[in-house]
């Protein structure tokens, strides 16, 4: 008794000295504001911008307002982490299997990427792909081609756009299926296979089949620039490359980790069920491993997420540039902008850990 007494009383020592140091903090914000005539206000959050983001996923212009230009940001920051979360896991695992396969050459190749990339500075990888590669392409009438309709220049990549009633209707619906198959999955009777053998090909089946109906818009050079198709500027392309490769190495080591840490008895036991290699890793292995993978896996997702703020540097219209950097020069509130700058980067946080948790513990072998 006396042990859980004196536990709870360092609990409450140790949360009022948390309090205590809170409360300092913003007795002293208030002090100093006041000594300068100001006080915390977030009504100007409905003033008018009156600048322009260059790029951008939603509808925008210099008439809309300070808190829209912190919605239209945050867009361009998630959409920037979901292409780095999606390709520098791809890409780590192509890494660690790499490393895996015994293939001198491969091993070779996968080792030395890893060892140069995880040894250098993420920004200064940034800053390479933007100014040594990005900026030193070719101008917009002698644009590397590929095909009919896919052109990259110094203004950036040019591919075509999908449209078409039905090319929305096909990927809606088949993004529900695949989010109602994730949810009921225990209720089918194949649910013994892992959702990571049959949602992604599902999800693929939906898009390929969507794009064979849809009608595309290629991209086509009309005096200085082109017109139609859709174009990822050089600083997105940046940005996306810097962090999707850097993290992609940690993602290969953890996942190598990870599969080295499954016992070899169950490849094993695939092999004698006939199965190849390439059926007992996807099938056997990588099922088990994730098991062992996800928490580092959640801590490089958060990393990513964090991580886009680095766009600033190359100007690339995220939160860190346009709401900390635009609006706080314009409007000269630093509290209040960093304050909410720091309430999104930590909701976008915690639910992405949340989401990564849940699946985590559903993955967990159950009395564990």
């Amino acid at each position: 008794m006396r042990i859980r007494n004196k536990a709870w009383a360092w609990q409450a020592t140790t949360a009022g000295a948390v309090v205590a140091v809170l409360l300092w903090f913003s007795h002293n914000l208030s002090a100093n504001l006041a000594i300068r005539g100001m006080q915390v206000d977030f009504a100007f959050l409905w003033q008018r911008s009156g600048f322009d983001i260059p790029f951008r996923l939603v509808a925008w212009d210099n008439s809309y307002t300070y808190g829209y230009a912190l919605v239209v940001s945050g867009v361009n920051t998630l959409f920037a982490a979901a292409l780095c979360v999606v390709l520098a896991s791809l890409l780590g695992l192509l890494l660690a299997l790499m490393r895996l396969s015994g293939n001198p050459l491969a091993v070779g190749f996968s080792r030395t990427s890893i060892e140069v990339v995880r040894n250098t500075p993420q920004l200064t990888q940034i800053v390479f792909f933007y100014f040594a590669v990005l900026q030193v392409l070719p101008p917009m009438r002698q644009s590397l081609q590929w095909g009919s309709g896919i052109f990259l220049n110094v203004r950036g990549l040019y591919i075509p756009s999908p449209s078409g009633v039905l090319w929305d209707w096909i990927v809606a619906g088949t993004c529900i299926v695949v989010l109602l198959v994730a949810v009921l999955w225990r209720r089918f009777s194949w649910h013994e296979l892992p959702r990571i053998v049959v949602l992604p090909p599902l999800l693929v089946a939906g898009v390929v089949i969507a794009g064979f109906t849809a009608s595309w818009e290629l991209p086509a050079l009309k005096g200085f620039n082109f017109v139609g198709g859709i174009r990822i500027p050089p600083e997105l392309l940046a940005l996306v490359l810097g962090i999707t490769i850097y993290t992609s190495v940690f993602i290969a080591e953890i996942i190598r980790a990870a599969i080295q840490g499954i016992h070899h008895g169950q490849s094993e036991a695939a092999r004698s069920l006939g199965l190849s290699s390439g059926q007992s890793m996807f099938l056997v292995i990588l099922p088990q491993a994730l098991r062992i993978l996800i928490p580092p896996l959640t801590s490089q997702y958060l990393n990513i997420i964090k991580s886009t703020t680095l766009g600033a540097a190359i100007a690339y219209p995220e939160i860190l540039q346009i709401f900390a950097r635009t609006v706080l020069n314009q409007s000269g509130r630093a509290v209040e902008v960093m304050t909410l700058v720091l309430g999104v980067f930590l909701a976008i946080n915690l639910i992405t850990s949340a989401i990564m948790n849940a699946w985590n513990r559903r993955l967990a072998l159950q009395g564990r």
